[in-house]
């Protein structure tokens, strides 16, 4: 310490320096990368990560803890900013993003961890202290102090309205999601309370990390014999890693013979490829391929008739990744830097065809949580034609007697039944087949013939799946 910082203030006490906590210091740098530049925390924070751990005093540990105060504070951003609410005298909109942050990240460690009040506060001023000075820290430190009077059950008692007066902003504040997304999810979902709530509660739940071994290149029973492994739910070819780990580690992985990828993912895969065809079974087209999970399965999958896989993404450096995925793949296969909606192929080329289109990401949400506060109702509106477009074209491409499969990460129904059913009725010479029956096990698939999985219910992502047979 300089002789300098030893002086008496003129409060008569001598400065002393903040304490650097690199722990939460990543995790603020996490979340600002994540507000600055719209950037996804499942992209941002594993480099941080790795670089934290060049460093031996970051270990195994504070990484854990570092990816809880992250992930924990953008799944309840809502509710906590429905306490700091309270506690701020001024709007949130006119505290600066930053500090906002800061108090986010104090808040998810009195309300949302176990770490003990006296601890939280401290750490997260003397955060404050380093990242925005000391006067700011003051301010921090007062919140927090306030958002301490309560715990969490005690602030949403507080800050949340009666379910019987207005049960989704209820439901919003409870579960820390947009009004909008809360309701178009019930609307998707049908039912009751319960189910809702469940639902929410999933999404806000830290999802396990899922591997798919490739046919052909890699098994399951390989992948199992991983720390911590466990069989997948569902797909033959999922395996979990039940508490968490890092898959780069997994040699199969490396190798590109297996690959993460969630059992929603597998499953649309899986049963477009079983879906009964008429006629020859030689050309597949997988419409949408960036950035190539889906596309290195169905490659693997047509690899053991003995088909083409035709691999098509409209972003050169996405159609990189799809490259990259297919390496290796057992059979033949092609990878395009084409439009999807401009389809660099003949009408009725493919057996098979699979558009796994872009989408609002609302199925995803356990896994990219920033999501469902960056995501505003109208961009339904700007996603639906290329939805349509891109339906429009894989029906025009595959043969009479094929089979297009059209997926959305997103269980919303503007992205879903709206979109198939706009096609049926303009390509009249299509039948939807029954999907449930290519999923064999799965349970609570509904009144199909189409298929919505759900976190709550099958432990995937939100996939929605429509299989639509070319029939004249």
């Amino acid at each position: 310490m300089s002789d300098q910082s030893r002086r008496p203030r003129p409060s008569g006490k001598p400065y002393r320096r903040p304490k650097k906590d690199p722990v939460r210091i990543l995790a603020f740098e996490a979340l600002r990368a994540v507000d600055e530049r719209d950037a996804y925390a499942n992209l941002v924070l594993p480099p941080l990560l790795r670089k934290a751990r060049e460093n031996d005093d970051f270990d195994a540990r504070d990484a854990a803890l570092a990816t809880e105060l992250v992930y924990g504070t953008l799944r309840r951003q809502g509710t906590y900013d429905a306490v700091l609410a309270t506690c701020v005298d001024r709007p949130l909109g006119d505290v600066d993003p930053p500090v906002l942050d800061v108090l986010s990240l104090g808040a998810h460690q009195l309300l949302g961890t176990r770490i003990p009040t006296h601890a939280a506060v401290s750490a997260t001023v003397e955060l404050a202290r380093v990242v925005l000075g000391d006067g700011r820290a003051k301010f921090v430190n007062a919140v927090l102090r306030k958002v301490a009077q309560h715990d969490l059950d005690g602030w949403l008692e507080r800050v949340a309205p009666p379910y019987d007066e207005d049960p989704e902003e209820h439901l919003a504040v409870v579960h820390s999601h947009p009004r909008w997304v809360v309701s178009a999810l019930w609307d998707s979902l049908g039912g009751g309370r319960a189910g809702i709530e469940e639902l929410l509660r999933a999404d806000n739940e830290r999802p396990e990390v899922t591997l798919v071994a490739r046919p052909g290149r890699a098994v399951a029973e390989e992948l199992l014999e991983e720390d911590a492994a466990v069989p997948g739910r569902w797909s033959p070819y999922a395996v979990r890693l039940s508490e968490g780990g890092e898959p780069g580690a997994v040699a199969a992985v490396r190798d590109g013979r297996a690959g993460v990828q969630d059992e929603g993912s597998q499953l649309v895969a899986i049963a477009l490829a079983g879906a009964p065809l008429e006629g020859p079974d030689r050309r597949w087209l997988d419409g949408c391929a960036g950035p190539g999970g889906k596309a290195a399965l169905l490659g693997a999958l047509a690899a053991q008739r003995g088909a083409l896989l035709v691999a098509s993404e409209k972003q050169t450096h996405r159609a990189g990744l799809v490259a990259r995925a297919l390496d290796g793949n057992p059979g033949p296969y092609q990878v395009i830097a084409a439009d999807g909606t401009r389809p660099a192929w003949r009408p009725g080329s493919f057996d098979r065809v699979l558009v796994d289109v872009p989408c609002t990401g609302l199925g995803a949400l356990r896994r990219r949580p920033e999501a469902r506060w960056r995501r505003r109702p109208d961009d339904l509106e700007g996603f639906a034609p290329l939805q349509r477009g891109l339906l429009r074209t894989a029906l025009e491409s595959v043969r009479v007697g094929g089979v297009v499969g059209y997926a959305t990460c997103s269980p919303h129904l503007a992205e879903t039944r709206a979109v198939v059913a706009d096609a049926l009725k303009q390509y009249p010479d299509t039948d939807l087949v029954d999907a449930r029956p290519l999923l064999p096990g799965v349970p609570d698939l509904g009144e199909g013939p189409d298929v919505q999985l759900w976190p709550h219910l099958h432990g995937t992502d939100a996939m929605y799946l429509a299989l639509i047979r070319r029939t004249g």
